[in-house]
């Protein structure tokens, strides 16, 4: 398995205790790795990048959506790159952040009808390929991105969530 250094936070809302984010975060994202690093090619460098997991509320989130982004609102996943990153080039010995929201994670997945455990997975995947330069700003960049996320979740016994949808 690729290593990855994986520091995890839970700052507010309902999640389960930080060991069994980090046992649940470090095979999703130890997978994504793997696959990237087997699939695309994907370098890493020398030493386990770092990385640091941020579990917490849709008001936390909100603060920081507002401030980064300009969008006054909560979202359920945000993804702060430590170095500007383009796919297929080794990254900076720090990864970045991954933030992820309880309240709006566990209402999509009502909404979608999965276990939470499963929208997790995704969105930590979603966020994890940020990291590494991937978006869904424009049609084909979140065509290949989708692509990743989907192939990723497969390999992890998951159904696509995007369920054929167009992409974006």
């Amino acid at each position: 398995m690729t290593a990855l250094d994986i520091q995890i936070s839970v700052e507010e809302g309902d999640w389960p205790s930080e060991d069994e984010l980090e046992t649940f975060s470090s095979r999703i994202l130890g997978a994504a790795a793997d696959f990237l690093a087997a699939e695309e090619k994907q370098p890493f460098p020398g030493q386990p990048p770092e990385l640091s997991l941020l579990f917490t509320d849709d008001r936390s989130i909100r603060e920081i959506n507002a401030e980064w982004r300009h969008q006054d609102k909560p979202t359920n996943v945000l993804s702060f790159p430590a170095f500007p990153v383009v796919p297929g080039r080794v990254p900076g010995p720090m990864l970045g952040d991954i933030i992820v929201a309880y309240e709006t994670l566990k209402r999509e997945a009502e909404e979608l009808e999965k276990p939470f455990e499963e929208h997790l997975t995704h969105l930590l995947v979603h966020g994890f390929l940020h990291l590494f330069g991937y978006d869904h700003i424009e049609d084909d960049e979140a065509e290949r991105m989708e692509g990743l996320e989907t192939r990723i979740l497969a390999r992890l016994g998951l159904s696509d969530p995007y369920g054929g949808r167009p992409p974006g």
